[in-house]
C-alpha cells in the first residue's frame, strides 16, 4: 500500500515541480508561509495511515502545533512530515483549474496572484483537479473496500498516543 501511494506522490511531485518552475516568478511560498497550512484539513484514510506508519514516533512523543494551523507545523512553520505530506499539501500555491457542470474554474493563492491572470494561463500551466484525486480514491477503495473515509490531520495526534 505504501509503495503505491509513494508512486502516486512521485507522479504528483513531477508535475508540481514542472509547474513551480513555470511559475517561479509568481510563487511566494517559502519556509514559514503557512497561509495554506490550516486546521481542519482532512485526508483519505490511506494517507492518514501512511503518516501513522512513517511518523509514529512524532505522533506519540511530540505535540501538535497549536490549533488554528496545521498540526504538523513546527515552531518556524516547516512541515514535520514533508516527505509524506498528503496530496492536498503537494499542490498548494499553484494555479488550480477544475471543471464543474461544463464550467471551468480557476484559483490561486492570493500571495501568488501577481503576473498573468490565472484565467489566461494555458490549461497545462495549471494543476488540474480531478485526475489524481481519482487515482487516490482508487487506492483508497482498493485498500478499504469502498469506504471513502477521510481523517482530520490533527486527529492523528490523538490516535497516535
Amino acid at each position: 500500500m505504501y509503495k503505491e501511494l509513494e508512486k502516486l506522490y512521485h507522479a504528483i511531485d513531477q508535475i508540481t515541480k514542472r509547474l513551480e518552475k513555470i511559475h517561479k516568478n509568481r510563487m511566494q511560498c517559502t519556509l514559514g508561509c503557512t497561509d495554506c497550512c490550516v486546521d481542519n484539513i482532512t485526508v483519505f484514510k490511506i494517507e492518514a495511515d501512511n503518516i501513522r506508519h512513517y511518523h509514529s514516533n512524532l505522533l506519540q512523543k511530540e505535540a501538535p502545533h497549536a490549533p488554528g494551523a496545521c498540526a504538523f507545523l513546527d515552531g518556524i512553520g516547516a512541515c514535520r512530515i514533508y516527505e509524506q505530506r498528503p496530496y492536498v499539501c503537494r499542490t498548494q500555491g499553484l494555479p488550480l483549474r477544475w471543471v464543474e457542470e461544463n464550467t471551468e474554474y480557476r484559483d490561486i493563492c492570493p500571495l501568488n496572484d501577481e503576473g498573468r491572470p490565472v484565467e489566461d494561463l494555458p490549461p497545462e500551466q495549471c494543476w488540474t483537479i480531478g485526475p489524481f484525486e481519482k487515482r487516490l480514491a482508487l487506492l483508497q477503495n482498493k485498500r478499504y473496500n469502498d469506504r471513502m473515509e477521510r481523517i482530520a490531520l490533527r486527529s492523528l495526534f490523538d490516535s497516535g498516543k
